[in-house]
């Protein structure tokens, strides 16, 4: 089962995407739905997305996970295809309080990809596996 963001959000990455391959540049309006549905979240992703922080990091079973160097330096592991970042703010405000859709984390991710400023790295299946566990050992040091 995929999981999807909500309609409203697909729509306006989808015609986001289309405005970037018509004019390679996002239109005003474009952006300030976006400021409107994610607030201040849609200019800090923004922002990662002009200083390249997105890297995809790809195996060769195919496999992805995305990278993001966080405005802090701290460098977050984010999985477009369930939505999902290894951040706090993820933890806390997504999934804990509901209070927000994504992350700038995640959105970065979505945005890197409809404007094509995505870093790309080929890794061994094994230093995936690792990369993976790796942020799992330092997600388990920060809860105990």
């Amino acid at each position: 089962m995929a999981v999807t963001l909500p309609a409203v959000v697909e729509e306006l990455l989808s015609d986001m995407a289309a405005a970037v391959r018509e004019t390679a540049r996002i239109p005003d309006e474009h952006l300030l739905s976006l400021k409107f549905i994610f607030g201040s979240s849609a200019i800090q992703a923004l922002d990662l997305v002009d200083r390249r922080s997105i890297t995809l990091v790809s195996s060769p079973s195919g496999r992805r996970v995305y990278q993001v160097l966080g405005s802090s330096g701290k460098t977050y592991t984010c999985l477009a295809s369930c939505h999902y970042c290894s951040c706090p703010a993820f933890a806390f405000s997504v999934l804990r309080k509901s209070d927000s859709l994504l992350c700038k984390h995640l959105l970065a991710v979505y945005l890197s990809q409809v404007m094509g400023a995505c870093q790309q790295l080929s890794v061994s299946d094994k230093q995936l596996t690792d990369i993976l566990l790796t942020e799992e050992e330092q997600e388990r040091k920060g809860t105990d």
